[in-house]
């Protein structure tokens, strides 16, 4: 997408208005001088709109359109000017105007203009310059690549040059943490096994630990995915090895209490089997899951430190790693896995199944987005694909196959079935998000949370509120400073530079909800994912249960003040581990929690193709073939019956290894290669 002068000036001024050139203290007078259009590549924000649906593409021209134009002064009862004609302290008030606005899509203009601007300046570098003010805030970037491994790709991918069609026992749609397993699993068993997934194949080196550069090349939308009114940003993997490749290594198994839920509430028995404690126990093997990792980062020692002084229980979170050592480099490179793993150290399907699923035959082609399943007689034969080849240009893919298998993430796997023709009534529905609010708090001493494992510590006192299965995880985030920006509540252009300034002394803790209300996805007329979600008055509640007991946590761990995550921002201030105005805590469930008016997020998605005994409500059935079409299965968290209550990979991986199982018993390895040699093709 491409923008006019005039439009390019509008973004500059709006640059310029989110993050404003100050006059401030003589020994960081550079960093306050700075100004937010100052680097701005507006190519960027032009690549960005690209990977949204067309209806949010046309939503953003129209609001550029609006503040290019003088009745914009209608929206805030200011002049009649167009907003770059403004003067600077007119625009801010705009802004401001907007955050509070009872017009919802004022307030969703705001944000999405908010979280554009602060990523995209705090978060993006080039490998030549950096970026000028990460030194003011104590930010290194990315660290010195002496241990990033610099071997040739150890998976050989397919690169199609023509259209092509290739013949196959099994299709896997997808490659993370079902998809890969599935391929892993079914290859070693003897199937000819191809692999589609949608993004690129990474491999050491390919991680630059650019925040900007590999959000906008691992993740779904270049990392911008939200919900269509813009009120919950979603974090989705999109590259060889999906969410593993760029998770947080926290290797969760699944409560039993959820799995007991699971097996009963929806006729899935298998949950409670042998059979799928024994999947647990093979993909935790597979993954070298441990606990043996020698220290904490600042902000997970806060939180175990804290939780410990109110006598709360807190608990090792194992980690998916191998080959991790003491040193100061091993730490350091932890904090960076969720830009993708430049050291080996994680250990996801990357180098896992999907290691073992290509060194037992099977064909993996990475940048390729899949249309449609075919469909033939009811039974899923095959698909129908585009890959985009290193130069940039797409070549038709068809494949036939004798069994297909989805596992694109709880948001492109229904897509992907709506656009294929299924039209079950439950497909799409029950979206589960783990909604996510982040509550941040000031230390005395430097936390540098950029550094060392992501998540080591969860305090799981709150996961059961009032004596049900829903209640809340305090877990801790990843934190570079593109993220942190866009989390930290915006006030005014002096107030977010300066609490940027001080993001070295930053923790965070992060309140992961098991919501039981769940959200939609569906497709709009390009087939495109649309996702709709609100929020619940219960799974609220439950919310701001934990943010209360985050910050009580913050106070009782040394922090002196703690942002609660509201747009109007609520501050606590604290002394010797007490809280000296608790009454703010109080006045929460209070406050407007409107769409827009918190920040909300969502890195798990899960149950939106959910599988069950009853095939009435549940599109799945419990091996994991869709009741709708014969051997066309779902292996991914979208299966999941509900919310799964912890974060949910080692769970996606157990349920795709147990699904495996079921295709190893139920077809016969080989059968699409009969006569015409392992990995027929056909050439267009």
């Amino acid at each position: 997408m491409t923008f006019t002068e005039v439009q390019r000036e509008t973004l500059r001024a709006l640059a310029d208005t989110f993050i404003p050139s100050l006059e401030g203290p003589a020994e960081q007078a550079a960093y306050w001088r700075r100004r937010g259009s100052d680097g701005l590549n507006i190519k960027q924000i032009g690549d960005i709109l690209n990977e949204q649906p067309a209806a949010a593409r046309a939503e953003f021209m129209k609001l550029l359109g609006l503040l290019d134009t003088p009745t914009l002064g209608l929206t805030w009862f200011g002049p009649l000017r167009p907003f770059a004609r403004l003067q600077p302290a007119q625009r801010e008030k705009l802004l401001q105007s907007w955050a509070h606005s009872n017009i919802p899509q004022l307030r969703k203009g705001f944000q999405a203009l908010r979280k554009l601007f602060t990523f995209l300046y705090y978060g993006g570098s080039t490998a030549e310059a950096g970026n000028p003010v990460w030194e003011s805030i104590g930010y290194t970037g990315p660290l010195p690549a002496d241990a990033v491994v610099d071997a040739p790709k150890p998976i050989r991918t397919l690169r199609p040059s023509q259209d092509v069609t290739y013949h196959c026992d099994v299709l896997v749609i997808g490659s993370g943490a079902g998809g890969g397993v599935v391929a892993g699993e079914l290859a070693a068993a003897g199937y000819d096994v191809l692999v589609l997934e949608k993004g690129p194949y990474c491999h050491g080196c390919d991680f630059t630990q650019r925040e900007v550069d590999m959000l906008g090349k691992l993740y779904d939308g270049k990392g911008t995915l939200s919900t269509q009114d813009g009120s919950i940003g979603l974090l989705a993997g999109s590259c060889l090895g999906g969410g593993t490749t760029v998770n947080w290594a926290g290797a969760f198994r699944t409560p039993d209490y959820v799995l007991a839920e699971w097996a009963q509430e929806h006729q899935a028995p298998h949950f409670t089997s042998s059979a799928f404690q024994q999947s647990l126990d093979a993909v935790s093997r597979a993954l070298s899951v441990n606990t043996d990792y020698p220290r904490h980062n600042g902000q997970n020692q806060a939180l175990w430190d804290g939780s410990r002084k109110l006598g709360q229980e807190v608990k090792l979170i194992p980690r998916n790693e191998k080959n991790l050592t003491d040193s100061e480099s091993h730490f350091r490179a932890l904090g960076y896995s969720s830009l993708g793993d430049a050291y080996g150290i994680k250990q996801g399907t990357l180098n896992t199944y999907l290691l073992q699923a290509f060194e037992h035959g099977a064909r993996l082609l990475a940048d390729t987005q899949v249309e449609r399943v075919t469909i033939a007689a009811g039974r899923a034969t095959g698909a129908e694909a585009v890959h985009t080849t290193s130069d940039g240009h797409q070549v038709r893919v068809t494949v036939q196959a004798q069994r297909v298998v989805v596992a694109g993430g709880a948001i492109q796997t229904p897509a992907l079935l709506l656009r294929s023709g299924l039209r079950h009534p439950h497909l799409g529905r029950h979206l589960n998000l783990h909604p996510t609010v982040v509550v941040s708090a000031l230390y005395e001493q430097a936390m540098n949370p950029w550094f060392g494992p992501s998540m080591s510590v969860v305090n799981d006192s709150f996961t059961r509120l009032n004596g049900t299965n829903y209640g809340v995880k305090l877990e801790t985030p990843p934190a570079h400073t593109g993220l942190m920006s866009m989390v930290l509540p915006w006030l005014s252009g002096a107030q977010h530079k300066q609490l940027m300034q001080q993001a070295a002394h930053l923790g965070s803790f992060i309140v992961l909800t098991r919501d039981r209300d769940g959200g939609r996805v569906s497709i709009d007329r390009h087939g495109q994912a649309l996702i709709d979600y609100a929020l619940s008055e219960h799974d609220r509640a439950n919310m701001l249960t934990g943010v209360r007991k985050a910050a009580e946590i913050h106070a009782a761990a040394g922090a002196h003040t703690i942002f609660l995550p509201h747009g109007t921002l609520p501050t606590l201030h604290a002394k010797q581990g007490q809280l000296q105005n608790p009454a703010v805590l109080d006045q929460l469930p209070h406050l407007s929690w409107k769409p827009n008016q918190f920040g909300l997020y969502s890195a798990h998605q899960m149950s939106s193709c959910r599988m069950g005994g009853d095939p009435a409500t549940h599109p799945a059935s419990p091996t994991g073939e869709t009741y709708e079409v014969r051997n066309l299965f779902v292996a991914d968290a979208s299966a999941f019956p509900a919310c799964s209550g912890a974060n949910p990979m080692l769970t996606v991986m157990a349920l795709a290894h147990h699904t495996a199982q079921q295709l190893k018993t139920t077809g016969a390895a080989g059968t699409a290669a009969a006569g015409t040699g392992r990995g027929h093709v056909v050439h267009g």
